[in-house]
């Protein structure tokens, strides 16, 4: 994550650090969600039924559930479809290409095609 940078529309230096972070089950451990809050990073992470549960058995020393947004995270899965469906392109999907601009042009194309297709 500290390698993220976000150009700024008007100049300046970059953003490094999103507004929000959306991730599946595999990311909830708590070491994630502490470096998160470190950072002072939105999140949207699913807690596993097991890691609810243990929680649960733990009683007032478990703590307090995580904070969970379903409209949001319903929202992660138009991301996840839209990835896969430029990875039916097979030069996005494989990387042939050594340099970033020109696998950039690729997805840039592959991202017109998906865009007109009927």
């Amino acid at each position: 994550m500290e390698r993220v940078r976000v150009a700024r529309l008007g100049g300046g230096r970059p953003r490094t650090r999103p507004d929000r972070l959306g991730g599946d089950k595999a990311y909830s451990s708590r070491r994630n969600r502490r470096y998160l809050r470190r950072r002072q990073i939105k999140h949207t992470i699913p807690e596993p039924k097991n890691q609810r549960a243990n929680r649960q058995s733990r009683g007032s020393r478990g703590g307090r559930p995580a904070g969970f947004d379903k409209t949001i995270y319903k929202r992660r899965n138009e991301v996840e479809r839209t990835i896969n469906a430029l990875k039916t392109c097979r030069a996005v999907a494989t990387r042939y290409d050594k340099r970033a601009y020109i696998f950039h042009g690729t997805v840039i194309i592959a991202s017109i095609r998906l865009w007109l297709r009927p």
